[in-house]
């Protein structure tokens, strides 16, 4: 088994990361931290606890940071929709969230399970740096930190240079890229790659049940954002495809330990992932960086969760 604490800013491609480890045999997810990112706090916290229930877990689900360390809040509602979940009716309220803040359970998890622990981030890195900056012990305490972060290419989904994540709140990525803990970094530019759903992979994947039907409908803002401003030839799945090597660490078919600094300062980079590729800097590596990964056993993967039995869920809206 794979113990998991998984810290999100629950939306659609979150979502279907969640599908993923929630439904795996082989994984026990201990915890899900939630942080203000793709949707505010509350939002992505209902967000969680939906995708929880409709796997049918049982599962604590935490509040954390509701902001950026010091910046305004930049959200993606543009690329999930206002509720995160594509705007498409689901019942995403009433949910009640479990006891003890965000940041200060990531810091018991790891230190009630030294070196067990695999840490999968989904989204701004908020969470965590708090948690270090609170408890710099726990940058020793996990076995692995899998992270859905940056671009290895530079080339960025909100900016020119800067992907999502790590636009969001590039003070804590800082913090997190300079503490020392086993970072493996899950680029954009592996997703825009190897991650790529077609309608067809769209329609095969909602055949296979409730669970399929829930992770790709969730996805119909996604679709218009690829077309029209990333011109992603399908919908990409950053954090699926995350999960995915967090899972199965030979999803990952061509990485390498690099030097990795985040820009906090640049006009025009504030946010980029400066990846040392040819070690011009000198150095010591800081991060493994995961290029690009297995499509075929990542689609696998997709199709395995999504024919997984999902739970009634009701509520309303």
């Amino acid at each position: 088994m794979i113990p998991m604490v998984i810290d999100t800013d629950t939306a659609s491609d979150d979502a279907v990361a969640l599908v993923l480890a929630l439904t795996d045999p082989r994984v026990d997810v201990r915890a899900i931290t939630v942080v203000a990112g793709n949707v505010p706090m509350e939002m992505g916290v209902q967000n969680a606890l939906y995708t929880v229930q409709l796997c049918g877990a049982d599962v604590p689900v935490h509040v954390g940071a509701d902001r950026p360390l010091v910046r305004e809040h930049v959200f993606a509602h543009e690329v999930h929709g206002q509720d995160g979940m594509g705007d498409v009716g689901l019942a995403l309220t009433g949910r009640e969230p479990a006891e003890g803040h965000g940041v200060d359970v990531l810091i018991e998890m790891a230190r009630q399970h030294p070196g067990e622990l695999t840490l999968v981030t989904l989204g701004p890195l908020t969470n965590l740096a708090l948690a270090l900056r609170k408890a710099p012990d726990i940058a020793g305490l996990y076995k692995r930190v899998v992270m859905m972060i940056g671009a290895a290419d530079g080339l960025g989904n909100v900016t020119p240079a800067a992907e999502f994540n790590a636009y969001v709140d590039p003070e804590a990525a800082d913090i997190v890229f300079r503490s020392g803990m086993p970072l493996e970094m899950v680029g954009w530019d592996a997703s825009r790659q190897d991650a790529v759903l077609s309608s067809a992979d769209s329609d095969a994947l909602a055949a296979r049940g409730p669970l399929g039907e829930f992770a790709m409908v969730i996805q119909r803002q996604l679709w218009e954002f690829c077309r029209e401003v990333t011109n992603v030839d399908g919908i990409d799945m950053p954090d699926p495809v995350t999960m995915a090597v967090a899972i199965e660490p030979g999803v990952a078919t061509e990485a390498a330990d690099r030097y990795v600094v985040v820009e906090t300062r640049g006009q025009h980079t504030s946010g980029a992932t400066v990846v040392d590729h040819l070690g011009v800097t000198g150095n010591e590596p800081n991060v493994r960086v995961v290029t690009h990964a297995d499509r075929d056993r990542f689609l696998a993967m997709l199709h395995e969760a999504c024919g997984q039995a999902a739970a009634v869920v009701g509520g309303a809206r």
